[in-house]
């Protein structure tokens, strides 16, 4: 039965974009929950970037999820810049070492309210006894290591749980217990944020290389992955473009929007068909070779020492419209109401709207304002909401594990 197969919940990397996370989590542990009567058992969490913040803390609260989700709205909901993030005097002091760099790593924000937020509000307690009774198979955080470039995910596992013996040579996989630098480092935006030091190595965001950590759940023996992604997905030059024009050329701000864009939102597709290509050959090769196909192959790759595979279903949410497009239409809305504790900032924002293309891409990451979090957590809602028997069907249905 699909409710007994390891269920991996993929959160994405995004920024303050991860609200739309919140708002997707918060009706399937809620209005799912309470119209169903039954709760979505998590059994592995692959986070990224602001993925990581949001899935370290279900992870604390994996032994309640309903009113740990609960708990995680009220959060993004008390949100504002000062809450995440910092820019002030002191950051334009150091300006030039985010370009030319230093001693200490710098990024053009302080990240330490968010590290506060974090370390605050995480209950590592819970989280180790959730993975020592078997509550939580596995947390997962991907990060990019900034000397090397290479992926690396940081694991902290079940003692219950075998730990994977070939995750491929691209990533790094590292043991141990998770803790609130591999979380900050995990959403180290770079240039945006410092660096991160992690025992002794210099950490950044790991969207640069895995922004939707699906193959970690796989290796740990996920069968079922339900993935929020973060992007739009469906490509319309036409309306992505409306307002541009050929004798303007985009500033440097709707540049870098763009290539966070393709860092961090532009994976899931490939990741999603590459699944999809290994269950069609799974499928294939039962029809060909009769049902014990996938078993004779497992039992081919235990003799070589390689790893196992089977099929993998997944169950993707991700914005019914562009993120982009939501942060450019709150701006223009509130550009006359600057609130006075927060003034820098939001004069800092106002430069980075540039208004290209009717978007705001760069702001739609950086933009860590409760009205516009509470935006996004009704979109996430909504879009859940109209996947009701979908996501039903896939947290509680009967799909017994073989080829889809």
């Amino acid at each position: 039965m699909t409710a007994n197969l390891p269920l991996g919940v993929i959160l994405s990397g995004g920024g303050a974009r991860g609200a739309y996370e919140v708002g997707v989590l918060s009706y399937v542990f809620g209005e799912l929950v309470r119209s169903t009567g039954r709760v979505p058992r998590i059994d592995i969490i692959s986070g990224c970037s602001v993925g990581a913040v949001n899935g370290a803390f279900l992870a604390s609260a994996a032994h309640e999820p309903v009113r740990g989700v609960e708990r995680l709205v009220e959060l993004w909901y008390e949100l504002d810049f000062s809450r995440v993030l910092s820019f002030g005097l002191r950051e334009l002091a150091f300006l030039h070492r985010v370009w030319l760099g230093g001693a200490k790593p710098q990024g053009l924000f302080n990240a330490e309210p968010l590290a506060r937020m974090i370390g605050e509000n995480v209950s590592w307690l819970n989280l180790a006894r959730n993975l020592r009774r078997g509550v939580l198979h596995a947390l997962t955080l991907a990060t990019t290591h900034a000397a090397t470039g290479r992926p690396h995910v940081f694991v902290d596992i079940s003692p219950h749980v075998a730990r994977p013996k070939d995750v491929g040579r691209q990533v790094v996989m590292r043991d141990g217990p998770v803790r609130a630098k591999h979380v900050l480092a995990s959403a180290a935006l770079p240039l945006l944020f410092p660096l991160v030091d992690v025992n002794g190595e210099l950490h950044c965001d790991g969207g640069l290389r895995i922004n939707t950590p699906t193959a970690p759940a796989i290796h740990l023996g996920a069968r079922r992955l339900f993935v929020v992604g973060l992007s739009h997905g469906k490509y319309d030059d036409a309306s992505r473009v409306r307002d541009m024009t050929p004798d303007r050329a985009p500033g440097a701000p709707f540049i870098l929007g763009k290539v966070l864009d393709a860092f961090f939102l532009d994976h899931l597709d490939a990741d999603i068909q590459g699944m999809e290509r290994i269950n069609d050959y799974m499928a294939m090769g039962q029809a060909a070779y009769g049902p014990e196909f996938i078993d004779r192959m497992n039992e081919e790759a235990r003799l070589r020492g390689r790893p196992q595979r089977n099929p993998v279903r997944v169950c993707t949410v991700r914005p019914s419209v562009d993120l982009g497009h939501v942060a450019y239409d709150f701006l223009a809305e509130k550009r006359r109401h600057v609130r006075t504790e927060t003034a820098v900032v939001h004069a800092l924002l106002r430069t980075i709207d540039v208004g290209e293309a009717a978007e705001a891409d760069l702001a739609s990451f950086l933009m860590f304002d409760d009205e516009y979090v509470r935006l996004l957590i009704e979109l996430g809602r909504r879009d859940a909401a109209a996947m009701r028997d979908e996501l039903e069907d896939f947290f509680f249905g009967s799909w017994d594990g073989r080829a889809l």
